[in-house]
């Protein structure tokens, strides 16, 4: 009783609006790239053997895949209070109690929750080439399929990087036989995967849409990334540089009995889709108005589609001009994240961190209920020179989302 009372009080205190802590997430195989705003001293603050952070969870109710994670590990927080007195609830316990509040009724009985998780990621190097299964194998192991999408926002790229290069896909012609001489040779070194696929250069500002049982390998580039609510994937690259990756990568999300059988396991990539030889054309995603910006500048703001292309969630990118106040409404509930700037939102102070500590709360990261959204929320930025930015992540059910890339 007294969760959902203190979640009753964050909508009324919030008008519908709930502020987020962050959710920082490791990962051990891979060394990060410093550019999250994470504090130097904190990197590690979960320990070596943990891993840098190199991942931040974004409105997050899906539990981090890592071994040896806490059980709150990548769950988003919502805050409630002034922050000396704060008191936490998490988003995902939020949403169970009171979802058709915060998403709508249509959204729950539909989609059965928010069935999205967005993150910031940021490596020092590529990521191993690897795929997140399709629904049909993702089952087999208890898990949901995982599509995703990536934008590269500008702010945090001011830097790109070692190597600002993603490979996607493999070149047409490449056999299925192959990719399985290369998987036998997973304890001889590089086992030369990469040799079958393609690179393409990453652009600030920019993003792509990439469908589960996809090959890739991201670069290094902060990465805004939306995907469906999943942490399944499976690795097919044995080295990354001179760093080895674990094989159990490859098999921890296949059933114990199929591990050795690599017909399965060349069968969870979507040949189809990873030989096409307009790979970029049918993936690559440019940002668009959502309305014609000489309108919306005059009235102190401007708006696009980054994340588009698929049903099952999108992304925009609001920019508020210097002392603007408007009125933004929206056909479904989103989290959204500062990038640049400061202001308010709602009744909510919010600014874009220069350092935060690990543990400690922030004021750039906020949850809009479907109800508030359609209301419309008020936004004003309070520099006098810079634009106030943010990004806004939304589930299914959003019928304002465009459905395929031609509408851009």
């Amino acid at each position: 009783m007294r969760k959902a009372n203190l979640i009753l009080k964050a909508l009324e205190d919030g008008t519908g609006i709930l502020r987020l802590a962050p959710a920082w997430v490791p990962r051990d195989f891979l060394a990060p790239g410093r550019r999250l705003k994470l504090a130097p001293e904190d990197i590690y603050a979960l320990g070596v053997q943990r891993g840098g952070i190199d991942e931040r969870w974004l409105a997050s109710t899906v539990k981090a895949n890592n071994p040896g994670a806490p059980e709150d590990e990548g769950l988003s927080y919502v805050v409630i209070g002034d922050s000396e007195k704060a008191e936490k609830i998490l988003l995902k316990e939020a949403i169970s109690e009171f979802g058709e509040t915060i998403l709508g009724k249509d959204v729950v009985r539909k989609y059965g929750g928010w069935t999205v998780l967005t993150k910031f990621f940021d490596n020092e190097g590529p990521i191993p080439f690897h795929l997140h299964q399709k629904e049909e194998h993702a089952k087999k192991v208890g898990q949901a399929s995982k599509p995703e999408a990536y934008y590269f926002p500008v702010q945090l790229n001011m830097v790109e990087g070692r190597f600002p290069y993603t490979f996607f896909g493999l070149n047409p012609g490449t056999k299925k036989s192959d990719i399985k001489k290369c998987i036998e040779k997973w304890e001889q070194g590089d086992n030369g995967i990469l040799g079958y696929s393609r690179a393409y250069r990453l652009e600030p500002g920019t993003g792509w849409l990439v469908q589960a049982g996809i090959l890739h390998a991201p670069g290094t580039l902060v990465t805004y990334e939306v995907q469906k609510a999943s942490d399944i994937y499976a690795m097919y690259q044995s080295m990354v540089g001179d760093k080895r990756v674990s094989k159990d990568l490859l098999l921890s999300n296949v059933p114990p009995e199929l591990r050795s059988d690599l017909d399965y396991i060349v069968d969870m990539i979507d040949w189809e889709l990873n030989v096409d030889p307009k790979f970029k054309s049918h993936h690559h995603t440019k940002p668009f108005f959502t309305e014609n910006p000489e309108e919306t500048r005059k009235d102190g703001y401007t708006q696009k589609w980054i994340v588009y292309g698929t049903e099952e969630f999108s992304a925009k990118e609001l920019t508020v001009l210097p002392n603007a106040k408007v009125k933004i409404r929206d056909e479904g509930a989103y989290g959204l994240v500062v990038v640049q700037g400061h202001g308010e939102i709602g009744k909510f102070e919010v600014e874009a961190p220069t350092m935060i500590r690990f543990g400690e709360l922030t004021s750039d990261e906020l949850f809009v209920s479907v109800e508030a959204a359609k209301e419309g929320v008020w936004i004003v930025n309070k520099s006098k020179v810079e634009n106030l930015v943010m990004l806004k992540h939304f589930g299914p059910g959003n019928p304002a989302t465009p459905k395929n890339l031609s509408n851009a």
